[in-house]
């Protein structure tokens, strides 16, 4: 581990130098780049220099207690080497977390589609308050989200919506929410009184960039239709929703929530690119997903991840065996202590990991 932390400290410190020199100042994209990483490291490297005061206050304390001839002298400098050691296996187990190697998708923003699954018009009802659910934490995050195509259940809620998020580490953060959410309550339409189990699918995808994807014009099929839905003196009298086959997969993505068609056609197109770059990537982490236990960010988008239990006011994760008995402020956008719960419970797997590679 020290040696790990010796070559990244020489690397902040490169990074360093290099942000300082005129060429990396007269290119913008280069000085960005420079820029982030040294803000990653910056962390690390902030815990490296903790790290070595720690270790020095601790010989310091050591030494005091083997050369000092007075009693109570020595009695403290016991009492301190053993307070300080705790700070020191503190933050060394932090350390061996901050050096797993991070998906380098987690920074990238965030393409999310939450659909309807069984259960008819409350299970549109429930995928509409799921998405209440995300706008309210993003909305505490300081996160942008941009709609960009949505079918309304016949009841409300929704059918089907798709959304961009924007912020800082966005896919990082809601990729645990992958997965089947099951929902247990008594419908509003249920006269008798009893629970119904329904469900809603969350995918979540990093956004991908023109660099990540190269789309050509030729494999493209475009269709434009009317939009639909409420409000607008657009919808269903202009043809500015965009529909886009990409031949060679077969995929089909579309966009409506704006009135131009050109801007529906670009989301649409960043939509595509998006889904194509996760169907690359689920390959490379196919194999990874399959050998981890928990497969808190990833694995079978079938998989039943979280029971939202009404009447007993609570939230289960399956993965991670969590429950928690606080679902109103949780479906009021209070998701935070499970998503970093779901961080642990992965990076807890990643240290296993890399501890049976290095063993």
């Amino acid at each position: 581990m020290l040696d790990k932390l010796e070559a990244i400290e020489e690397r902040y410190k490169e990074i360093e130098t290099k942000l300082s020199e005129p060429d990396a100042i007269a290119d913008i994209k280069k000085f960005a780049k420079l820029n982030k990483e040294y803000k990653e490291l910056g962390k690390i490297h902030e815990a490296y220099i903790q790290y070595r005061n720690l270790t020095s206050n601790i010989q310091s304390a050591k030494d005091m207690m083997y050369t000092e001839k007075d009693e109570e002298m020595k009695n403290m400098a016991k009492a301190e080497m053993e307070t300080l050691t705790a700070e020191l296996d503190k933050l060394d187990a932090d350390i061996r977390v901050m050096l797993i190697p991070k998906d380098p998708e987690d920074a990238k923003d965030a393409v999310v589609e939450i659909r309807a699954g069984t259960g008819g018009d409350e299970a549109s009802l429930f995928a509409g308050e799921m998405f209440e659910m995300y706008m309210r934490y993003f909305e505490q995050k300081g996160w942008t989200a941009e709609l960009l195509d949505h079918s309304e259940g016949t009841m409300g809620g929704y059918k089907e919506v798709v959304f961009e998020v924007h912020g800082e580490n966005v896919y990082g953060t809601m990729k645990y929410e992958s997965g089947v959410h099951r929902v247990q309550r008594v419908p509003k339409t249920e006269t008798q009184g009893r629970v119904h189990t329904s469900a809603a699918t969350v995918i979540v995808m990093p956004e991908a960039d023109e660099v990540d994807v190269e789309v050509k014009e030729s494999d493209l099929k475009k269709d434009t239709f009317c939009s639909g839905g409420k409000g607008g003196q657009s919808v269903n009298t202009t043809k500015s929703a965009v529909r886009i086959t990409h031949i060679p997969s077969g995929l089909v993505v579309q966009c409506q929530d704006e009135r131009s068609q050109i801007k529906n056609y670009a989301k649409a197109l960043a939509v595509l690119r998006t889904r194509l770059y996760e169907m690359e990537i689920n390959k490379k982490n196919s194999a990874d997903a399959a050998k981890r236990k928990t497969l808190v960010a990833g694995g079978d988008r079938s998989e039943k991840i979280r029971t939202y239990n009404f009447p007993q006011s609570r939230i289960t994760d399956h993965r991670i065996g969590y429950t928690a008995h606080n679902l109103e402020t949780f479906m009021d956008g209070n998701i935070q202590d499970l998503l970093e719960a779901l961080q642990l419970a992965e990076n807890a797997e990643r240290l296993k990991e890399g501890y049976s590679t290095a063993v």
